[in-house]
């Protein structure tokens, strides 16, 4: 039983790699940048986009991710399709939380610099947090 749970768990991970590998090609066509503006987008750091989109990582990319993450990349039809189709191999039944894509925007801001890696990745994790919470009340009220 253990040998059937090992292949079941091995086709899983091959197939989370099939949808980031999709993923990794999209945003390696896209311009320089991109990393950072989807992890902006996500409210995470660079280090976490590194980890759903790289192959070489077996950690699953989150539904509720999926409307942003096209958008930001500008996945074209075709892409999207082919993402889902490999998305809904690796996690059968799962599907993303909005139906649509979610539209987004790059913006920069100019902040001081501390001068002290810890101060300023607080200061960053803090503007992340309180967009998030920002559209998260005025997604509420447009329902």
């Amino acid at each position: 039983m253990a040998r059937t749970e090992k292949i079941s768990e091995t086709g899983s991970e091959e197939a989370i790699r099939a949808y980031k590998t999709i993923l990794s090609q999209v945003i390696d066509q896209r311009p320089s940048g991109m990393r950072q503006r989807l992890a902006d987008a996500l409210g995470k750091h660079r280090s976490f986009v590194t980890q759903i989109s790289s192959p070489a990582y077996s950690i699953p990319i989150p539904s509720r991710h999926l409307p942003s993450i096209f958008s930001v990349c500008h996945f074209s039809q075709a892409e999207r399709d082919q993402f889902m189709a490999a998305y809904h191999q690796a996690h059968p039944g799962k599907a993303p939380v909005a139906s649509g894509p979610r539209k987004t925007r790059h913006v920069s801001l100019i902040v001081p610099d501390f001068g002290d890696d810890r101060q300023n990745a607080a200061l960053d994790r803090a503007i992340n947090e309180f967009i998030q919470k920002i559209t998260s009340i005025a997604g509420k009220g447009s329902g």
